[in-house]
């Protein structure tokens, strides 16, 4: 027996969901860049090691999908969902250190938001452009 296939949304439907899902994906990936900049040169201790190192190492991923994220590019928010669970990882296991635990908590609130933010943006952006394509 054949499966019908699913019908896709109407584009009046998607478009205003898929700016939203894309404007939180924004705003939280800047605040989490924002948040790890801000505990690593004021709330960190870093054992002596050099606080430019250890930036560029919790940088570095989420410099690498700035542009894409910022054009608004569906396959670069698709690679956030894999890259942000590090720093998911990361904040829970600051979470569990009494010391560091709000800004573990931040961290992993943060990395969720935008985790399921980018999730969605992907899932609306192609169902969006396979509407567009007449499918």
């Amino acid at each position: 027996m054949a499966r019908k296939p699913k019908q896709l949304p109407e584009l009046a439907w998607l478009a205003p969901r898929m700016n939203a899902s894309r404007v939180v994906s924004l705003a939280s990936f800047l605040a989490l860049a924002l948040l790890l900049t801000m505990s690593t040169l004021f709330l960190a201790d870093l054992h002596g090691a050099r606080t430019w190192v250890v930036l560029t190492i919790q940088l570095v991923p989420l410099a690498l999908l700035t542009p894409g994220m910022i054009l608004g590019n569906a396959r670069a928010h698709a690679w956030t969902c894999f890259v942000v669970n590090l720093y998911f990882i990361q904040g829970v296991l600051a979470a569990i250190d009494p010391a560091r635990a709000l800004v573990g908590w931040l961290e992993a609130g943060l990395s969720l938001l935008l985790f399921c933010a980018a999730l969605l943006y992907t899932r609306w952006r192609f169902q969006y452009n396979r509407k567009l394509a007449g499918e």
